[in-house]
């Protein structure tokens, strides 16, 4: 168990050392994307200085680099700051969306559905209700993290086995399995957002529905609550052996008569939520009333209300069950708790909001100066002139996602800076912005466990010294990297399984553009 933490360096903490030097060196992803909105505005200036110039694919335009050191586009960054910053799309999707989140989390609800989960598991469906869970606990941000992690570490130890190997089983779905859920969650509108943005410097009327790849996510849950399960199974828990540590055993705390009657009433109120979309979703005339969410025009759902508005119906469900759980539970007291829930819920997103401001300048600068459209015209010729196919071209997306990755943490910071270069370059090459997301997601998923630079490792680490003295760093990164190396390849193969089938990512998100 202790070899990748003694003194005596292996390969792994080689690595290790490698991307830490790397990574510490990075400044905060703000200030990146602050010398990148600066580097953006030189080299405009520089650019504009050759004659650089391409011919826009769609509309057989001219386009040429603007520069932004010129007088014009000095007023231009002024006057458009504040504009920016609030235009951005992905900022008001995740903040309405974290609004309902902070109820059903303040509330008490998703932690108290977590716990059941894991509390109602048969013996042997143990590790992949565990995994599992740890999957869906992504539509409620960190509670994975702060939760069931170590939460699994005590229930594989209550039972007999090795709370790492718990812990580790936990982690993997959590962070490893960050893409994939049955519902959608606060990165879906926010990476769908910023692939909109992207999409635009090719299509200025592109939109990118935040359930766009639903579909290929709802198939990668199982995917991946089964291949953590069975990593678990036969290369970790092995490897650990019999917990020989010192900490004892918890007793994992059964529900109370107020989280049960809570629970009750979260569920009777979902099912009235779910029946009323089901009902506004309904061919017009089908049963009386039915058809008020679908398109008015044509009464189609593609191009919908309800498609389109998957962001108010995020806020509005977990809102409905939060406040519903949070009356039976005798958790919610008045609406002062629900505002309470609510602002909790914003306070984490400080950084955030900070980030952002920096990436959507850098972005609104991007289009301005036409380097963005440039170097999505010229690098779709390379990669048309390299051969590669769709297969090819697509895994190779992936491992450069999940390298970058390893030094990056943070999905939305990445796709801020890889979403204006690669959607429009492979826009250009014929795939849609929907399909290059959801390539992204696999790889900034499946690298999370091994990376330092993930958030959440220092608490994982912790997590792990509870139960090992002499554990560290290494053995994190030596217990997860099975995780990583068999996520990638399934999730990979499911990707080639889905292109060689030509289904679509998500509703109306088909692979190849029209």
């Amino acid at each position: 168990m202790h070899e990748n933490s003694n003194s005596k360096k292996t390969t792994i903490t080689k690595i290790l050392n490698i991307i830490e030097t790397v990574g510490n060196a990075l400044p905060h992803p703000g200030t990146l994307f602050a010398i990148f909105a600066l580097g953006v505005i030189i080299i405009s200036g520089i650019a504009a200085m050759f004659d650089i110039s391409v011919v826009h694919p769609g509309t057989g335009e001219i386009i040429k680099p603007v520069s932004l050191l010129t007088e014009e586009g000095l007023h231009r960054i002024l006057t458009s700051m504040v504009v920016n910053f609030t235009s951005f799309a992905p900022l008001g999707t995740v903040l309405v969306a974290m609004l309902g989140i902070g109820i059903a989390e303040g509330s008490g609800l998703i932690g108290t559905a977590l716990r059941l989960l894991v509390i109602k598991a048969p013996p042997k469906l143990l590790t992949f209700v565990i995994v599992f869970a740890g999957v869906l606990s992504n539509t409620a941000s960190e509670i994975g993290y702060v939760l069931l992690v170590p939460l699994a570490a005590i229930i594989f130890l209550s039972v007999g086995r090795h709370p790492i190997a718990g812990l580790a089983a936990a982690f993997a779905g959590v962070s490893g399995g960050y893409s994939a859920n049955l519902l959608l969650g606060t990165i879906d509108p926010l990476l769908a957002g910023l692939s909109e943005e992207a999409a635009r410097i090719i299509d200025p009327n592109y939109i990118v529905n935040p359930a766009c790849n639903y579909y290929f996510m709802f198939v990668s849950t199982f995917l991946v609550a089964g291949v953590g399960t069975w990593v678990t199974e036969k290369f970790v828990a092995p490897r650990l052996g019999d917990y020989q540590g010192s900490a004892e055993k918890e007793e994992i705390k059964q529900l109370t008569t107020g989280e049960k009657r809570g629970l009750k009433f979260a569920a009777a109120a979902s099912v009235v939520f779910a029946l009323i979309l089901v009902w506004g979703t309904l061919p017009d005339g089908s049963i009386p009333g039915s058809g008020f969410l679908r398109d008015p025009v044509n009464d189609e759902l593609l191009r919908s209300p309800f498609m389109s508005g998957i962001v108010a119906f995020i806020f509005l469900g977990a809102a409905v069950a939060g406040i519903a759980y949070g009356i039976g539970a005798g958790t919610i007291k008045s609406d002062t708790d629900v505002i309470k829930g609510m602002g909790k819920a914003i306070e984490t997103l400080g950084v955030y909001i900070v980030l952002v401001f920096f990436a959507a300048q850098f972005v609104a600068y991007f289009n301005w100066t036409n380097l963005g459209l440039i170097i999505a015209v010229e690098g779709a010729e390379i990669l048309k002139a390299s051969g590669l196919g769709d297969i090819p071209l697509m895994l190779s997306f992936i491992f450069v996602a999940g390298f970058i990755n390893l030094f990056m943490g943070s999905a939305s910071a990445k796709w801020a800076i890889m979403a204006p270069v690669f959607i429009p370059m492979f826009m250009l090459l014929g795939y849609t912005p929907e399909f290059t997301q959801a390539a992204y997601r696999i790889g900034d998923s499946v690298s999370n466990i091994v990376s330092p630079m993930m958030s959440y490792f220092a608490l994982i680490v912790a997590f792990v010294e509870r139960y090992d003295k002499k554990a560290g760093i290494g053995t994190v990164i030596a217990t997860m990297l099975p995780y990583t190396i068999f996520f990638t390849i399934a999730w990979a193969i499911l990707l080639v399984i889905w292109i060689l089938l030509g289904i679509p990512v998500g509703p109306g998100a088909e692979l190849y553009m029209p």
